[in-house]
């Protein structure tokens, strides 16, 4: 057995730094991670304004989220937005597939899909909310302009709210996800191209056999993290839908916890919510991981 006076000083010394080392980010995590994780786990469980004392609730926040016909609509708002994950899979492999050639000016492309990415999601919002403006906004004028009829009351119209932004989103995310599309279409060996065009396969067949089968591992990652972030989203329905839009339908469930927490003051409910969105989150997320040892392949 080595003991401490066995270890060289200049080793003992390595061990106190690597200690050092590890021990910053290790606290990092309880501070700011799991301390707050803990608390809210505790305040779902209490009611508490921010102002007066805490007050133990049991279950109470639980059973009230039960009769919330908000927390039902803006759950429902949320899992409509999913929508948008197949089709922006559809078309980001599309782009990407148009991307993969060698094309002059390929890459000044690349990057101007890429673009919306990384801009800042506010004026993305902003954007989009003189975009799809009833009055004055740029889709409407050209819906009048092709077709001599009123486009629909985009932010306006509870009908309307959701398509709105399944449209901006896939605006935004089309070029994360071409990215992710490319680097997948340029890591598949040409030789099953080869080897299937000396078989007489065709493009689509070409396609449908070797190209989307061996992007599985980017379909998996594209729709987990996509269910994850629309779970997530919050600043432009915050931005872009008043008050959670008319009859409420513009809210997602992180609007509808930011609300009752920040607007409301019901810090204890919203927790309790915060946490069901949580469990829901990892639960969808396992069943993703399950599913996907009957569809994703590798090379």
């Amino acid at each position: 057995m080595i003991t401490a006076r066995k270890i060289p000083g200049f080793r003992r010394r390595e061990i106190v730094w690597s200690y050092l080392f590890v021990a910053i980010p290790v606290l990092g995590f309880m501070i700011f991670g799991l301390a707050p994780l803990v608390s809210s786990f505790v305040l779902s469980f209490m009611d508490w304004d921010m102002v007066s004392p805490a007050k133990w609730n049991g279950i109470g926040n639980y059973k009230e989220m039960i009769v919330d016909e908000k927390f039902y609509k803006s759950l429902y708002n949320t899992l409509y937005l999913l929508i948008e994950i197949p089709i922006g899979m559809a078309f980001s492999l599309f782009i990407a597939i148009l991307m993969n050639r060698k094309l002059k000016g390929v890459s000044f492309l690349r990057t101007i899909y890429y673009i919306p990415v990384i801009s800042p999601i506010i004026a993305v919002a902003l954007l989009w909310q003189w975009i799809l403006n009833n009055d004055y906004g740029l889709i409407n004028d050209w819906i009048y302009s092709l077709f001599g009829v009123q486009g629909p009351n985009w932010l306006g119209d509870p009908h309307w709210v959701k398509p709105s932004f399944i449209l901006m989103g896939l605006w935004g995310g089309i070029g994360r996800n071409m990215v992710l599309y490319l680097a997948g279409l340029q890591a598949i060996a040409s030789d099953y191209y080869e080897a299937a065009t000396v078989d007489g396969a065709n493009r689509w067949s070409l396609f449908r056999y070797i190209t989307f089968p061996l992007l599985s591992p980017i379909h998996f990652f594209v729709i987990v993290m996509g269910i994850i972030g629309t779970f997530q989203s919050f600043s432009q329905m915050y931005i872009m839908a008043t008050d959670g839009g008319p009859e409420y339908s513009g809210a997602t469930i992180v609007f509808y916890i930011f609300n009752e927490a920040f607007k409301y003051f019901n810090m204890g409910y919203a927790s309790a919510v915060a946490w069901v969105l949580g469990i829901l989150i990892f639960i969808i997320t396992l069943i993703q991981f399950k599913l996907s040892k009957r569809w994703v392949y590798n090379d």
